[in-house]
């Protein structure tokens, strides 16, 4: 697993690793800035400081293992987070959920931690992609004893419409989905600046193919639906008053008629 790390961290020193990081990067900064709270915790990838442009008086970086670049505050393992339920506002996750053994037990403990209508955002490459389909390729290349990966060789690309289920199935409602990086899988710095229009043209014309997607989704909670007591709902009914007089006919009445059935 350490080689894992280690390839993973040298391939952000690379062209397309700074290229994606950038992009990252803004995105957070865009996102991030006008959610409001006071407890915030990105999962991992300390690459990217996701927080940095959020104003909440308390943020956290949390990461499996320690990293060189910046000092986490906290090393814990993703399935069990130290923190009670609905206590963090904001949970980044910069591709922690491809990179985590196991995700599902990953977002569950998110949903547990964030307060009702919390915010979670999710970033994670995308297997429908020109970096997605040239990983599967250098994959197979590899089974057959040549070829060199684009990507590190760690973890699994979970796909948008598959991360969408996850959520949904969490109670989790997704207020944006958005898409990134359309040039294609070349390694050097001046072939991708060669393709730098890719990015427009990808945005416009071929949206859900970009090499990273990026989802903000919201915890909803299901609550009762509180109903009026039946004496706010329904208008009182007054009594009409009725006279002294026709009382004491009406009981006149009713002791002739049981006069007449005697005599009978």
């Amino acid at each position: 697993m350490s080689g894992q790390i280690i390839g993973l961290q040298d391939w952000f020193e690379t062209p397309p690793g700074r290229y994606l990081l950038g992009w990252e990067q803004a995105q957070f900064d865009q996102v991030v800035a006008d959610v409001f709270g006071y407890h915030a915790l990105q999962l991992g990838l300390a690459e990217v400081d996701a927080l940095r442009s959020n104003r909440m008086p308390r943020r956290w970086l949390a990461t499996e293992r320690p990293s060189v670049l910046r000092p986490s505050a906290l090393l814990t393992d993703f399935t069990a987070l130290p923190f009670p339920a609905n206590s963090l506002d904001l949970v980044v996750l910069p591709h922690a959920l491809e990179l985590s053994p196991d995700p599902h037990a990953t977002l569950r403990e998110v949903e547990r931690v964030l307060v009702p209508d919390g915010r979670v955002v999710i970033c994670g490459l995308n297997p429908t992609s020109l970096w997605g389909m040239r990983q599967r390729r250098a994959r197979l290349y590899q089974r057959l004893g040549f070829g060199e990966l684009f990507l590190p060789d760690a973890g699994e690309f979970i796909g948008y419409w598959r991360m969408r289920d996850w959520l949904r199935l969490l109670d989790f409602e997704v207020e944006s989905g958005t898409f990134g990086l359309y040039r294609p899988a070349v390694r050097s710095q001046s072939w991708l600046e060669r393709f730098r229009w890719l990015d427009k043209a990808g945005e416009r014309w071929w949206p859900i193919f970009g090499a990273v997607y990026f989802i903000v989704a919201v915890k909803r909670v299901r609550g009762m639906t509180l109903l009026q007591a039946d004496w706010k709902r329904k208008p009182a009914i007054a009594a009409a008053p009725v006279a002294v007089a026709n009382r004491s006919q009406q009981r006149q009445g009713a002791q002739k008629k049981l006069e007449r059935e005697e005599c009978c």
